[in-house]
């Protein structure tokens, strides 16, 4: 892993050092006013566009606090940022994901937000959603928007297959989705498509409603990785459908969710479990005539909804040297009107209380009300704070996790690999 860091790490330098703005030169002006940059991750055009409109009206607002955009990717994000931050070239404000967060809080790397933050701000985010972002008793992101897992479904084949339609009040048991994909499975047909390119998170975050945790942190915070029944659960019947049933297409195993929705819509597929925000690329690219409708994720026992999510973050690097101001533009970004606008351009929800209760988010048009409906049941995702996680996803789980849902290894060998395996590199990361 630190081999692959390096290089990726190398690769990254360039891009990073072509950033505008980069060089730590970057100071006061000679009339008091100050620039921040603050590196974004939006990619979907009206998110690109609300992020930039924002930026915009803060810079008309507040001439001596100048914020320079800077246009960053999530694909390699986490290198680029720690080339940034070795290089002490980081941008100011910083745009990242929860579950990116841990080993550069542990490192020093990113300001502890704790005595910056607004009252309103703080009260406005619900306690769960500080945890993602909380590493060492410090806060270390501003968790603002999230994105649960639901169910994307061709209403149409759904309608003649007879079976209950859930809601976000009464869900499908994991029993019951897998009785109904094994109902909505025909001939040139399949009841789901489970892209599972990436298999980490969706099985990690989707296990909480079984009770699975995978990790498991002692009182004196050491963590340590045990696969129970709980934990085999969902991977399991996954596995069962794919291999066994025939109710899920082996070939969206390496699928991301992108490439599943030409097969969705061409009706190879009846469902497909994906992140809320696929809405838009569905809305976008579906046929004028293809009928589709937003089901909530199965729930667990005794109808737990729970799922784990890691949540868009704005971090201040420690190296900032105006960080008063760069935590009165993330409040300002994240003004209660401004994050709708910011989830709206997203497809994604907010995790701020005043807006997630804006009547745009609560349409039934495009499944709105359905994935604000789950907000309350969201929880950190089960690796949230644990160091190592990167490398144990990259190294250990994932390659575990496609064996296992190809049939390839049953549920002991997978049992062996996340646990014996995966203790290995928690343990380097715990000294």
């Amino acid at each position: 892993m630190r081999r692959r860091t390096l290089l990726a790490a190398a690769a990254a330098t360039a891009t990073a050092a072509a950033l505008p703005g980069c060089a730590r030169e970057r100071r006061r002006a000679p009339d008091g006013s100050v620039t921040l940059r603050f590196q974004s991750l939006a990619w979907q055009q009206e998110s690109v566009a609300a992020t930039r409109e924002l930026v915009a009206e803060w810079n008309a607002g507040h001439p001596r606090i100048r914020v320079e955009y800077v246009q960053g990717s999530w694909d390699g994000v986490h290198d680029q940022l720690l080339t940034a931050f070795e290089g002490g070239e980081a941008p100011d404000v910083i745009h990242d994901a929860s579950d990116d967060l841990a080993d550069f809080a542990h490192g020093g790397h990113l300001a502890d937000l704790t005595g910056l933050l607004s009252p309103r701000l703080r009260e406005d985010i619900p306690e769960h959603s500080w945890r993602t972002a909380t590493f060492g008793g410090g806060i270390h992101g501003v968790p603002f928007l999230v994105e649960p897992r639901v169910l994307v479904v061709n209403r149409d084949l759904l309608a003649g297959a007879g079976v209950r339609v859930p809601t976000a009040a009464r869900p499908w048991s994991w029993d019951e989705f897998a009785a109904a994909a094994r109902e909505l499975t025909g001939r040139g047909r399949y009841g789901v498509a489970w892209p599972l390119k990436e298999p980490v998170s969706a099985t990690l975050n989707l296990s909480l409603s079984a009770g699975g945790r995978l990790f498991h942190q002692d009182t004196g915070g050491k963590v340590t990785i045990r696969c129970g029944a709980a934990e085999l659960r969902v991977p399991r019947l996954v596995r069962d459908q794919v291999n066994a049933d025939r109710s899920a297409a082996r070939s969206t195993l390496g699928m991301g969710g992108s490439d599943t929705l030409p097969g969705f819509f061409a009706g190879r597929y009846a469902m497909v479990p994906l992140g809320f925000s696929y809405r838009q690329q569905i809305a976008q690219q579906a046929p004028a005539d293809f009928r589709w409708t937003v089901l909530p994720a199965p729930a667990g026992p005794d109808g737990n909804q729970r799922q784990g999510v890691s949540p868009q973050t704005l971090s201040i690097a420690e190296d900032c040297p105006y960080k008063k101001e760069a935590a009165a533009f993330i409040d300002f970004l994240l003004r209660p009107r401004n994050m709708v606008r910011l989830a709206l351009g997203d497809w994604m929800l907010p995790t701020g209380r005043r807006a997630l209760a804006d009547p745009a988010l609560h349409t039934a048009r495009y499944g709105w009300a359905t994935g604000t409906a789950l907000a309350r049941h969201l929880r950190p995702a089960p690796a949230q704070s644990v160091r190592g996680y990167q490398e144990w996803k990259d190294k250990i789980a994932t390659p575990a996790f496609q064996e296992y849902y190809s049939g390839a290894i049953d549920d002991d060998t997978l049992r062996r690999k996340l646990e014996r395996d995966g203790n290995l590199v928690l343990k380097r990361y715990q000294r």
